[in-house]
C-alpha cells in the first residue's frame, strides 16, 4: 500500500523543488532499502514527461570493498555520483537501515576514496552553481535512521514528514511564505562585510565581503530552511566551538573545537582525545579541507530535536553551521575540497551575531526590529 505522505513528497520535489519539465533526463539515488522513494520520484517525474534514470545504493557492498579491497579496487571514481551529477535534475534521498555500516573501514581507506572522487565532486559543484543542474535531497524515513534519532519509525515518520510541512494542504504555499521572510535577511546580509559570531567557547569573525547569501526554501534540500554563503577563503580568524556531535561516515565527534587563522584551521581537537586522529583524517583530506566552503544559520524552528541527521540538524532554527572543505559558486566560494563538511553550534543560550557590528541575532532569535532600520 503506497503511503499518501511519500507521494504528496514526490510531487513535490518533482513540481516545485526541481520543477521537472517534459524531455528532462532526471536521475533518482537511494540506497536499497529506500526503493519506495525511488519508485514514487520515478512514478512522479514519467507523469511530467521525463526521462528518468534511477541508482541504488548498497553501502554493504561499499563497505565489503573498502575494508577488504586493494587500492587499485576501492579508490576510484563513483560512476553513480558522476552520472547523477552529469543529468539535468538529480533527486535523491538519504536513508540507511544501518548508520554504522563504514564505522569501522580504516579512515585512510576513506580518504582515499574520497580524493578518487574529486572529479565528479568538482563536475557536481561547477554545474550547481552555473545551474546546469537541478538537485534536491531528502530524507526516507527508515528504522536505521529512527534508531540513530531515539525514536520509533513510526515517530520518525511524522518527525519528518511535519518538518516538510507535507501535512499542510498546500506545502508550497507554506514554502513560498518561508521564503519571503528569509529574503528579507538574505538582503540584509548580502551588504554586508563581516560576522562576528559570539557563543559558547566561540569567538570567530567572517569575511563576507563581496559574497552572495542564498536562500534555502526546499528547492535544493527537502525539507530546509537555512540561509547561507561562502565565506572569503583567507578572512576567518578565531575560535569556535561546535556543541552538537559533528558526523560524517558513521564517525561522531562530540564537541569539535576549531582554531582559525587567515581562514586556516591550525588547530583541532574534540572532546574524546581518542578520536583526534580521526578528525586529523577528514580536517587533511586535501589542501582545501582546512579552509572553510559555507557559513550558515538555520531557520526552520520547526526542528528543534537533533537527530544526527545532518539534513534536519543544520535546519535546526536557533543553530549555526560552518563547513569545512567545498565551497558554494553561486555564493561567490573559491575553495575546492574532496570534503564539504558540515558542523552545527546551538546558538540558544547566549549565541549572538554582529553583521559589521551591529546586533542582529540573539539567543536562536533573529531581531526584526533591525530590518526597519
Amino acid at each position: 500500500m503506497r503511503d499518501e505522505r511519500l507521494e504528496k513528497l514526490a510531487k513535490v520535489l518533482v513540481e516545485y523543488s526541481t520543477n521537472v519539465k517534459a524531455g528532462d533526463k532526471v536521475a533518482i539515488s537511494a540506497e536499497d532499502c529506500a526503493l519506495p522513494f525511488i519508485q514514487a520520484v520515478a512514478r512522479a517525474a514519467v507523469k511530467r514527461g521525463a526521462f528518468i534514470e534511477y541508482y541504488v545504493d548498497m553501502p554493504s557492498v561499499d563497505a565489503e570493498l573498502l575494508k577488504n579491497g586493494t587500492k587499485e579496487q576501492y579508490a576510484r571514481p563513483n560512476i553513480r555520483f558522476g552520472a547523477c551529477a552529469s543529468s539535468d535534475v538529480w533527486i535523491s534521498a538519504w536513508g540507511s537501515e544501518n548508520l554504522k555500516t563504514m564505522q569501522s573501514v580504516p579512515s585512510q581507506r576513506m580518504k582515499e576514496r574520497r580524493l578518487a572522487n574529486k572529479e565528479n565532486r568538482k563536475i557536481y559543484s561547477d554545474r550547481m552553481g552555473s545551474g546546469e543542474l537541478r538537485w534536491c535531497g531528502t530524507q526516507f524515513p527508515t528504522n536505521g535512521d529512527a534508531q540513530n534519532a531515539g525514536m520509533s519509525l513510526e515517530e520518525y515518520e511524522d518527525f519528518v514528514y511535519r518538518a516538510g510541512y507535507l501535512y499542510e494542504d498546500d506545502p508550497v504555499a507554506k514554502w513560498k511564505e518561508k521564503e519571503a521572510w528569509q529574503q528579507q535577511w538574505v538582503e540584509y546580509l548580502d551588504t554586508k562585510k563581516e560576522l562576528h559570531i559570539v557563543g559558547r567557547d566561540t569567538d570567530i569573525f567572517v569575511n563576507i565581503n563581496g559574497r552572495k547569501w542564498i536562500n534555502c526554501c526546499g528547492q535544493e534540500n527537502f525539507p530546509d530552511g537555512e540561509i547561507f554563503t561562502s565565506p572569503v577563503e583567507d578572512g576567518i580568524n578565531g575560535h569556535i566551538l561546535f556543541s552538537y556531535p559533528s558526523i560524517i561516515n558513521g564517525h561522531e565527534f562530540e564537541e569539535v573545537r576549531l582554531t582559525v587563522e587567515k581562514g586556516r584551521i591550525v588547530e583541532a581537537v574534540c572532546k574524546d582525545e581518542t578520536k583526534n586522529e580521526d578528525l586529523l583524517s577528514y580536517i587533511d583530506t586535501d589542501d582545501g579541507s582546512r579552509y572553510f566552503g559555507e557559513v550558515a544559520i538555520g531557520t526552520n524552528y520547526g526542528i528543534q530535536k537533533h537527530t544526527k541527521n545532518i539534513l534536519f540538524d543544520e535546519k535546526i532554527g536557533g543553530s549555526i553551521h560552518m563547513a569545512i572543505g567545498e565551497g558554494f559558486q553561486e555564493a561567490g566560494g573559491k575553495n575546492t575540497s574532496a570534503i564539504h563538511w558540515d558542523m552545527i553550534q546551538d546558538m540558544k543560550q547566549g549565541g549572538r551575531i554582529y553583521a559589521d557590528g551591529e546586533l542582529f541575532y540573539v539567543n536562536g532569535q533573529f531581531l526584526q526590529e533591525v530590518l526597519k532600520k
